[in-house]
């Protein structure tokens, strides 16, 4: 196998550059890993590539790019709009293309910055090393409004590295708003997801606030804005502030993206509730089941996420004053909640979010639900039934157990 260097060597000898581009650079000057390292050609044909590498597997049928050594290798192209939609472009790639006109085609600067492998020159045309250092997501060349998906590339940009977004890249983000109806669902929940595992995905949903385009594909949490709640449980402001504390929250605590999801999507029902009886939000919860299915549905969010997120939204309410209950709705929640894709852990992790405003650790730990639920299961469980009542079946059975959980609820309430 051919290193790099090597690679690079042949490339020059038949008179092309070869350079590294795009987020490997990016990542280099960041010193964070780099995961992916793409690689373009100036001044070579895609024939000669071909000759020069015979091994090399061609992807694209729009503009030729080499799979080689598992790494992509891209000629050097230009691109014009034809059309409405994040695909519709016509390619030029041929040996008259320069680095700088590839770079130009690039969503922000900081992506637009390229490596020579053999001489270690950086070409830096539109000067993305300064914007990395002072922490700015700019547009590179007015080419940026020709793809509505950079609206959501530059929005997960901002939750991953925790980047501010420049005004003008704002406002050409906000002359794109039609054009992200044309966007799969697919790709709006592969930005979205990757968001949602960083540590700011907050950034993602206030930047998509900011260029006033928020309410395209999340509706729902664009709809948070303004609902004001009681001060005196939510003195951080409405319920899209709260929501954006509780989703970033939970990436303190968990690395699950569907337990994420459900932080951020516990509260949706608060999106609906009626204006007269605001700041209260009654029935927040019932109403906000069916909420999270349209939001799932429109950006392909996974089943078992939706699932997770119709419980959270559901019973975190409920889960949240677990010690004032009954023992019968106690066990009403242990028994639902245990048996969902959540879990009582999960839903934990949720409750602690959403009640949390300074020690987040603290709240997590003063939650005891979880453990109370599985105590209750592990010991009350269809053995203890059998050995007890052995010979009811059936739907007694099940009604049996219940008061048995209640009953072992009851004895440890009033202990």
């Amino acid at each position: 196998m051919l290193s790099i260097s090597e690679i690079a060597e042949k490339i020059k000898n038949e008179g092309g550059t070869l350079y590294l581009v795009g987020g490997a650079i990016r990542n280099k000057y960041l010193h964070l890993p780099i995961t992916d390292e793409d690689y373009c050609i100036t001044g070579l044909s895609k024939e000669k590539f071909k000759m020069l590498f015979p091994e090399a597997k061609l992807q694209g049928k729009d503009f030729p790019v080499f799979i080689l050594n598992n790494k992509e290798f891209a000629l050097a192209r230009k691109e014009r709009k034809s059309g409405v939609g994040h695909k519709a472009f016509q390619f030029f790639a041929d040996e008259s293309v320069t680095i700088e006109q590839d770079l130009a085609r690039r969503d922000v600067t900081i992506n637009s910055i390229a490596q020579n492998v053999l001489t270690g020159e950086i070409i830096d045309p539109f000067g993305g090393i300064e914007d990395i250092k002072i922490g700015c997501l700019r547009k590179t060349t007015n080419a940026f409004k020709e793809d509505p998906l950079r609206v959501y590339r530059v929005a997960r940009f901002s939750a991953v590295l925790g980047f501010k977004v420049e005004q003008n890249t704002l406002k050409e983000m906000k002359l794109l708003k039609d054009e992200l109806a044309t966007l799969s669902k697919e790709r709006v929940f592969v930005e979205f997801k990757k968001a949602l595992a960083s540590n700011n995905p907050s950034n993602f949903f206030n930047v998509l606030k900011d260029a006033q385009v928020l309410d395209v594909h999340f509706k729902e949490i664009a709809n948070l804005i303004g609902k004001v709640q009681p001060i005196k449980w939510h003195p951080e402001g409405d319920s899209y502030n709260h929501t954006m504390i509780a989703v970033d929250n939970s990436t303190k605590l968990t690395n699950n993206l569907s337990i994420r999801f459900s932080c951020l999507v516990h509260d949706l029902g608060k999106s609906e509730t009626p204006k007269e009886i605001l700041p209260h939000h009654y029935g927040h919860d019932e109403r906000g089941v069916k909420l999270v299915n349209t939001l799932a549905n429109r950006i392909a969010i996974p089943i078992s996420w939706a699932k997770c997120g119709k419980i959270a939204a559901k019973w975190h309410m409920k889960a949240g004053i677990f010690e004032e209950m009954s023992a019968s709705k106690k066990v009403e929640l242990i028994e639902h909640v245990a048996n969902s894709m959540l879990g009582l852990e999960g839903l934990k992790i949720v409750v602690a979010c959403d009640k949390s405003r300074s020690n987040l650790k603290s709240t997590l730990n003063s939650i005891t639900f979880d453990k109370i639920g599985k105590e209750c299961l592990s010991k009350i469980n269809g053995e203890f039934i059998k050995n007890k009542y052995p010979k009811i079946e059936g739907e007694q059975f099940g009604k049996k157990l219940h008061e048995e959980r209640v009953k072992w609820i009851k004895s440890i309430d009033n202990k």
